[in-house]
């Protein structure tokens, strides 16, 4: 068939309706794909041009139809990717060569799997393949990077000349359990107890945690998850990529896929945690403390989620990038992708052989994981 493709720059020229019912077609698709989420990261100035990220989504239309697309970045740096490729932009720069701009196909600020290739149907997904090689061999770029898609999308983009790359995060599995003591009682003796001394002394410094749904989160709620976010970055010397404008926008345009985590002492709030969620995955996302109390990251970013998805009957926690401590919470290791093309053929060719030799050490790594499963044999 032939498709009329276009590269915008605004998700405005594609339309919410348009965006959204095309993603309604995807197998597993995610909030974070949602027009509202893309749209408060383009609006709020979180994810904009001024920021390092200029939209260019691929579109192909049918008629005046939408079938398919591929939310594209122009990236002049690598911050908020979370597949990190600063050494091999070290490595041009050393070389003499500029490694930016590059093409980026991501959530940004968001290191969760989901389709990117987003089409009708099989036809349609190949026609936006091959626009895509053919846009990266026209356009002055060095390498074009898909984050996390899901394995078959992966595996498309080889057979189209891309290099892949694993890695793992750590998802916990709901097996019908009625409650959180009944989670707790799969695991080992050992790290049963430990969460239970976790929550234990939460409790003793006299925290209260209450949960706010998108819908009933107030003003005042966004303002101190803001005020919590910022100041834990700020403690780690380090610059927050999101701002209160986005969290208002998300708040009130996907009010169904947010949950709050709210703790307080005396009255007074001192620590907050934000999740999204669909009716079948939470992901752990965004954190921030005013007041540093033990335990209290876990309770509220870990084990009030988990008791979430126990009463909603979520059926997976993503908990997001990294974190070997998770598995000692329930969470078990997942194989993530990325793929990866690179116009300059010695640095494909060494990037190929650097992927072959990561690729057995991330193989040996999730065999290592998972021979510590934290679960009763």
């Amino acid at each position: 068939m032939n498709y009329r493709t276009h590269i915008v720059s605004s998700l405005s020229e594609i339309g919410r309706q348009a965006w959204d019912t095309l993603l309604a077609c995807q197998p597993n698709p995610n909030p974070f794909l949602s027009y509202a989420f893309l749209d408060a990261l383009h609006e709020s100035g979180s994810a904009a041009p001024s920021a390092g990220w200029q939209p260019q989504f691929i579109v192909l239309y049918d008629g005046d139809t939408l079938a398919a697309a591929l939310p594209m970045y122009v990236k002049m740096h690598s911050y908020g990717e979370y597949v990190f490729d600063w050494a091999w932009a070290d490595a041009y720069e050393r070389n003499g060569l500029d490694y930016y701009p590059k093409l980026l196909s991501s959530i940004p600020f968001t290191p969760v799997s989901g389709p990117r290739l987003l089409a009708v149907d099989d036809a349609a997904r190949a026609a936006l393949i091959e626009v895509l090689v053919a846009t990266q061999q026209a356009t002055p770029i060095s390498s074009t990077h898909i984050l996390y898609p899901p394995e078959n999308e992966a595996r498309q983009l080889e057979a189209a000349g891309y290099l892949l790359r694993s890695g793992v995060q750590f998802h916990w599995l709901n097996q019908d359990y009625k409650n959180f003591d009944e989670f707790l009682a799969t695991l080992e003796q050992k790290k049963r107890k430990n969460i239970r001394a976790e929550r234990r002394k939460v409790r003793e410094a006299g925290v209260v945690l209450r949960r706010v749904r998108g819908a009933e989160a107030s003003e005042a709620d966004w303002r101190l998850f803001n005020r919590c976010y910022r100041h834990t970055y700020a403690e780690h010397h380090s610059t927050p990529y999101l701002n209160l404008d986005f969290f208002q926008r998300i708040g009130r345009d996907m009010p169904d896929n947010v949950l709050l985590v709210i703790a307080e002492r005396a009255g007074q709030p001192i620590a907050a945690s934000l999740v999204i969620h669909s009716a079948e995955v939470l992901y752990g996302r965004y954190w921030g403390e005013l007041e540093h109390v033990p335990c209290l990251h876990f309770e509220a970013a870990y084990y009030q989620p988990l008791e979430f998805c126990i009463e909603q009957g979520i059926k997976v926690f993503e908990g997001g990038a990294q974190g070997e401590h998770k598995m000692a919470r329930g969470f078990l290791p997942t194989r993530t992708w990325s793929a990866h093309w690179l116009k300059h053929p010695a640095f494909a060719d060494a990037i190929e052989r650097f992927l072959e030799r990561e690729r057995g050490g991330i193989d040996d790594y999730i065999d290592e994981l998972n021979d510590r499963n934290p679960f009763k044999n």
